[in-house]
């Protein structure tokens, strides 16, 4: 759908604990704990190459075990669920060095202006700003910004919100070690939970981002799930030394 390249690089390995085991590297080489879309790409890869062949998939990350299941028609996957578990919102597990527990609205300046920002972790350290207009943010300028704000000890993926309605929001996305990108599943994520915690939306939310819809689903303010496509774009070979 995008062509060929990635930004991200993910090795599909054995597990002791669930079926399959994932390690992903961002661009700039840092190992990521989760990455939401990578599990649906993993997922999907299993199933249509053959490595298994039941719908309901456990897969090992560094944030723990994920629970997936496949929605198929014939042979081809079309959907990719994950409960993607409960969010933290103890700023020092995000972490996030603020006195606000839980850090909803917290502000934080950036470049002379003032951002109110909700942090949550998905597996990996989120900060969530309401914006009335997602399209009139300098993302390749704020976002870097915030990654590396002093807020944000190890850094930070970083997410305008642009909530159209109770159920439905505009995201833009600048990923920690990635920089700007089309999607962002621990995001989306993080964003309903942001939406919610600022009584913005419903728990069922559509995130539109510039990659496509993903739907998430903060049952109860419990766990999360998320709903969305994985679509293999290309195959290729890297010949390695």
């Amino acid at each position: 759908d995008f062509g060929v390249g990635a930004d991200g690089l993910v090795f599909l390995l054995p597990s002791e604990v669930a079926d399959f085991r994932m390690h992903m590297y961002n661009a700039d080489g840092s190992l990521a704990e989760m990455c939401g879309n990578a599990l649906r790409c993993v997922s999907k890869y299993v199933y249509e190459h053959g490595l298994c062949h039941w719908p309901d998939i456990t897969v090992e990350t560094l944030d723990g075990i994920k629970q997936v299941q496949l929605e198929l028609e014939g042979n081809h996957v079309t959907q990719v669920k994950v409960d993607m578990g409960f969010p933290v919102l103890d700023p020092a597990r995000i972490p996030m060095l603020t006195l606000t527990n839980p850090p909803i609205a917290v502000p934080v300046e950036v470049q002379g202006q003032r951002y109110a920002v909700t942090g949550v972790s998905t597996g990996v350290p989120h900060a969530i700003t309401f914006v009335p207009d997602v399209k009139r943010i300098d993302l390749a300028n704020v976002g870097p910004c915030l990654e590396r704000h002093q807020v944000f000890p190890r850094g930070t993926n970083v997410e305008f919100v642009q909530v159209i309605n109770a159920n439905r929001v505009l995201v833009r996305v600048w990923e920690r070690g990635a920089g700007i990108t089309q999607a962002c599943g621990t995001g989306a994520c993080a964003v309903v939970v942001a939406c919610v915690l600022n009584g913005l939306t419903e728990e069922a939310v559509d995130v539109e981002l510039p990659g496509g819809i993903l739907k998430i689903h903060w049952q109860n303010r419990q766990r999360i799930y998320m709903i969305g496509p994985a679509t293999e774009v290309f195959t290729g070979e890297w010949p390695l030394n």
